[in-house]
């Protein structure tokens, strides 16, 4: 398990603290935010580096720090690890998908650039999600053989991480995906009040030269799942004029783990029209016949 030197207890308790205050501002559970706030403060006042306790303990030695817990714990390995953390990037409007892609071991920057633009996904799972439903192979330059490297390379970088993060915490475990009734009822709830301008607006950094808070952003608690939900900010989405129809979500479980997933209008087919789940176009066409009998 390796760490970057760079990365200090003051810099996470600030990261933390950080989340914090986006996430009330934002108008997420106040209990949520409250946990970042006191995570923080514990790791603000820590006598021992962040650091030296992951070594010798893991993500289970953090977990177990006051105020901390499994969800704060991961982000804190992530932070380690990478420099880096996706949440609050993403929440700031400055998350780098391209720069993320060139993390995956034989991806260079033009390939992670045809990845982003063609896919329209913008996290590692996501793009591991599209290798599995074998749309690598659409991005020009991929065969079949590089997409399955590719897809091989991610998938095992990720159950690398995913294994790190879990640390023997195996409580809520399900690995399964939120539903698409659900999903789509964030969808909709998502649209409607981005359409109201009832929502507080992000200013992204990327595609965005005058610096103009235009994203809205919704937290939404269902069903044991915690939803953030914003317009796609995608290189294709700007390209196709879909900025205001592609919603990006992401699902996150009891157990903390993030399940991204991309919610678009069927532009053909059986549901053309209707608002479909990304790679799991079977399950709401499903979902609109039974709605409909």
């Amino acid at each position: 398990m390796t760490t970057l030197p760079g990365v200090t207890n003051a810099t996470i308790a600030q990261a933390l603290a950080e989340m914090a205050a986006l996430l009330e501002a934002q108008g997420d559970n106040p209990f949520r935010v409250a946990a970042y706030q006191r995570a923080s403060e514990t790791v603000a006042q820590l006598g021992t580096s962040l650091r030296e306790i992951h070594r010798g303990g893991g993500v289970a030695a953090l977990d177990a720090l006051p105020g901390v817990g499994q969800r704060i714990a991961a982000a804190i390995v992530e932070m380690l690890e990478t420099g880096h953390w996706q949440q609050l990037e993403r929440l700031r409007g400055s998350s780098d998908t391209e720069a993320l892609f060139r993390t995956i071991p034989g991806v260079g920057p033009d390939l992670a650039m045809r990845l982003h633009e063609a896919l329209g996904v913008d996290t590692l799972e996501a793009l591991e999600g599209a290798a599995r439903a074998g749309r690598l192979e659409a991005v020009e330059g991929i065969g079949p053989r590089r997409a399955a490297a590719i897809g091989a390379a991610l998938t095992q970088m990720l159950d690398r991480r995913r294994t790190r993060r879990q640390g023997g915490l195996s409580r809520g475990l399900t690995g399964a995906e939120p539903p698409v009734a659900l999903l789509l009822q964030v969808d909709r709830e998502y649209r409607a009040a981005a359409e109201a301008d009832k929502l507080p607006k992000i200013a992204p950094k990327r595609f965005n030269p005058e610096n103009r808070a235009w994203l809205p952003v919704l937290h939404a608690n269902k069903s044991g799942w915690h939803f953030t939900a914003l317009y796609s900010n995608t290189a294709r989405a700007h390209e196709l004029d879909r900025t205001h129809d592609w919603v990006v979500i992401y699902a996150e479980d009891e157990a903390h783990h993030e399940h991204p997933c991309t919610v678009v209008t069927a532009g053909r087919g059986a549901l053309v029209g209707k608002r479909v789940v990304r790679g799991r176009e079977i399950e709401c066409r499903q979902w609109y016949a039974q709605a409909a009998a």
